[in-house]
């Protein structure tokens, strides 16, 4: 596969750029994400691989996926989005991509928004873009009164145990450099919500430049918006946010 060869204000440099896509029973939807990353104009000249990650699906999740033009991962069994962002980081990394975009396959992203995610990247400004549907310039379509109070107080958390002013922590719209794992280690105990906000969590404590962009995000409330539990699953994912507090209280 061909380099992209990014051209910005100061530097000229070759980077290949991935997009990592956790799916699970994402059929009718996984296909379309696919297409419209692929047939966006910014997304043609810097995306290099389009990358599906099937949890376990057993409907035509990767039949769908594949016949849109993605590579597809499929794990044989359903074992949670933190094990299938994991399957995808580490490809990417055995592929030595610079760039790594994490968005869902449940439409709910915009992928003409890449582009906000990966310039600040390619640009030398960052090393890690949170997608933030709170941030002036945002646009949020029927997102549920309940979905925007979890999501406050998660932030809070995160706010709390990393000392960062986020405003959209469990947003999991985000771009990172690949480089990014020399610092940050992955633990294998980690629980099946767990590894997006501890990518965040760890890219503050390790001192990267992290920041954070408005995006959309748009929920579809008569198919249904999220495979998160309303209870159990947030509190997986806000664990290693719990922990560090309880770390920064005992130090």
């Amino acid at each position: 596969m061909l380099r992209k060869v990014c051209v910005t204000s100061s530097v000229v440099t070759n980077i290949r750029t991935i997009v990592i896509i956790p799916a699970y029973h994402e059929e009718g939807k996984v296909g379309k994400v696919v297409t419209c990353i692929l047939n966006d104009e910014y997304n043609a000249r810097f995306i290099d691989e389009v990358l599906v990650v099937d949890d376990g699906s057993r409907d035509k999740t990767k039949i769908e996926a594949e016949r849109a033009g993605a590579t597809v991962i499929s794990h044989k069994r359903n074992r949670g989005v933190s094990e299938a962002i994991r399957t995808g980081i580490e490809y990417a990394v055995k592929k030595k991509y610079d760039v790594c975009v994490i968005m869902g396959a449940d439409t709910q992203d915009d992928p003409s928004e890449i582009k906000k995610l990966v310039k600040p990247i390619l640009n030398g400004e960052c090393d890690f873009v949170q997608g933030s549907r709170y941030l002036k310039g945002q646009r949020t379509v029927d997102m549920p009164v309940s979905r925007s109070i979890t999501t406050r107080i998660f932030t809070l958390l995160f706010r709390l145990s990393s000392g960062f002013p986020a405003t959209d922590a469990s947003n999991g719209f985000r771009a990172f450099k690949t480089d990014i794992f020399k610092k940050i280690e992955i633990p294998a105990n980690l629980g099946k919500w767990d590894l997006e906000p501890y990518l965040y969590l760890q890219a503050v404590k390790k001192g990267l430049r992290v920041k954070e962009v408005p995006v959309t995000k748009k929920y579809d409330l008569q198919k249904g918006f999220s495979k998160m539990q309303p209870i159990t699953s947030w509190i997986s994912a806000a664990s290693p946010m719990i922990k560090e507090i309880l770390h920064l209280q005992k130090s």
